[in-house]
């Protein structure tokens, strides 16, 4: 590793032993990166010392900056975070924000400075944000006026000293009051490609989030890879949708992919399946990211608006069954681009597009990424045996002093708890998360395959399989269903769902169980958190 920029070595002191991390690779001519890099300089000081300073940049709810306004935004937080905080590289700083304008300038100013951002997503409670608190070191945080609540209450859950500066507001402490006094000039540190510049932790959909350490390098790898080769973006795209930038899912579609191109991206909070439709509309966006749920709850309402400027629909953050699939292309035109991606990976590292879509499988290992199917001993397996998905690229897990390291990288494969086979053609198709794997009777069942045929009856809005203990069986499979609207929940429509399954699928995984209920627990990205729902209490 080459000299780092870093005077507070906590992170770098706490990567996992090399020994430990995974393999990595960087085959392709635009991922060899030079020892000493600042991605923000990259995707930003480039961009403007190029042809893009009078682009667009970001579209917000009532602005817009071009990627020179961004700059002098970023560059004055900057000054803030060194002069004012007497933050030194190094230092994590915690984000907190919606999606919006200054959420993307403070992340941007933190990497630039030589810090390590920490976003965090903006439902998290005070007890969550301790935890993340104490288990960083975080010692400033950048956070929205709207969300101070739960950090006032902060105090009451950590011992930790943290600075606090809040943005989105007009008091005279605030961040922008102090970065009106700053120049707009700020020459970013001189960070080596292997300093880590973020700590993204996991959404929570198996429990305690891990924290996943990431190297500038990283970021543009992630840029250079599924944008290039797949989405095949450009600067005169407009990207728009839901993930939260505390996401890597959507800090990588709504913010990095598009700087790297010069591109222009809509930064709007709280988005809806309305609202997201008429941003479309409004902004005239060309490539939406969000999660499969969405894309089902918006499709019957596409007729009310003019999406023609839509060109590109991004599905990630969970597997998109095969009716959303249908129903999203009947209604738009659209064939859905699905990916698997982690926060371990960063972002989507198997995907298809265009006529390299197979209606019903993820698609295959983008290039700079190679992937495989492990058994449980650790060997590759045959094509159409299901086992553990294993990936290798430019990116890959290095958690922040968390023994689960072990869990996830095997023979310098990244193992990201996902069932997959893979056909003879290397296309890899999705079957459960390793843990959604239900044994009962002897029988192996996939719980997403259920919920596919669930999918398919038109009485199902949304569902959620499991297992439950069974003392004749073992396990069973339940089924949690939310009935579409004006359908009434009762004993009867459980008789027609478990037959419309018996006829769909082998008999043997219909869902013996079935209860209905009015909403599924997800994550703030989304994403289903079934171990809620595998154990309830």
């Amino acid at each position: 590793m080459t000299v780092s920029a870093h005077q507070d070595t906590f992170a770098r002191d706490h990567l996992p032993p090399p020994e430990m991390q995974p393999a990595f690779l960087f085959d392709l001519p635009e991922l060899q990166y030079p020892e000493r890099l600042n991605c923000v300089v990259e995707l930003l000081d480039k961009m403007v010392a190029g042809k893009h300073a009078e682009h667009i940049a970001i579209h917000g709810r009532d602005l817009r900056w071009t990627y020179a306004d961004l700059l002098d935004q970023v560059n004055r937080i900057c000054r803030v975070l060194r002069e004012d905080l007497q933050l030194v590289p190094g230092n994590r700083v915690l984000l907190r924000g919606a999606n919006d304008p200054m959420m993307a300038a403070c992340f941007l100013a933190v990497v630039k400075a030589g810090c390590i951002a920490v976003p965090t997503m903006p439902l998290l409670r005070s007890k969550e944000l301790g935890a993340i608190v104490e288990r960083a070191r975080i010692g400033a945080a950048l956070c929205s006026h709207d969300l101070r609540e739960e950090m006032d209450a902060l105090s009451s859950t950590t011992t930790a000293p943290m600075q606090v500066l809040y943005f989105n507001a007009a008091a005279a402490d605030g961040l922008e009051q102090r970065m009106l006094s700053k120049p707009a000039h700020f020459d970013a540190v001189d960070t080596a490609a292997e300093d880590i510049c973020m700590i993204g932790f996991t959404s929570g959909t198996t429990g305690l989030p891990k924290g996943t350490m990431h190297y500038h390098r990283d970021i543009l790898a992630i840029c250079d890879c599924f944008p290039r080769s797949t989405l095949a973006c450009t600067a005169e795209d407009i990207f728009i949708g839901t993930p939260p930038l505390a996401f890597t899912f959507g800090l990588g579609g709504l913010l990095l992919f598009p700087m790297r191109v010069g591109a222009a991206t809509v930064l709007i909070d709280k988005m809806t399946p309305d609202m997201l439709l008429q941003s479309i509309q409004i902004f005239g966006a060309t490539i939406c990211f969000t999660a499969p749920t969405f894309y089902r709850r918006m499709a019957p309402l596409l007729q009310q608006y003019d999406l023609s400027s839509l060109k590109k629909t991004v599905s990630a953050g969970e597997a998109l069954p095969l009716a959303t699939r249908d129903i999203w292309r009947q209604a738009s035109g659209l064939e859905m681009i699905d990916g698997i991606g982690s926060t371990e990976m960063l972002h989507i590292f198997i995907s298809a597009a265009g006529e390299r879509i197979r209606p019903g499988a993820t698609g295959l290992p983008i290039p700079g990424y190679r992937a495989c199917i492990l058994d449980d001993n650790g060997n590759q397996v045959a094509p159409g045996v299901i086992g553990r998905l294993a990936v290798k690229g430019p990116t890959g897990c290095r958690y922040l002093a968390d023994p689960r390291q072990a869990d996830y990288v095997c023979n310098g494969w990244n193992v990201t708890g996902d069932a997959y086979r893979m056909d003879s053609d290397g296309y890899f198709w999705y079957c459960a998360r390793t843990d959604d794997m239900i044994v009962s009777a002897g029988y192996n069942i996939a719980g997403p395959e259920v919920e596919e045929a669930l999918l398919q009856h038109p009485a199902v809005a949304e569902c959620c399989v499991v297992g439950c203990d069974d003392a004749e069986r073992g396990r069973i499979v339940k089924a949690y269903v939310v009935p579409a609207p004006h359908i009434s929940a009762d004993a009867a429509l459980a008789k027609r769902l478990q037959e419309f399954v018996k006829n769909n699928i082998a008999p043997y995984k219909y869902p013996r169980a079935i209860e209905f209920c009015t909403e599924l627990p997800r994550t703030e990205t989304g994403k289903l958190q079934r171990y809620k729902l595998r154990n309830p209490a």
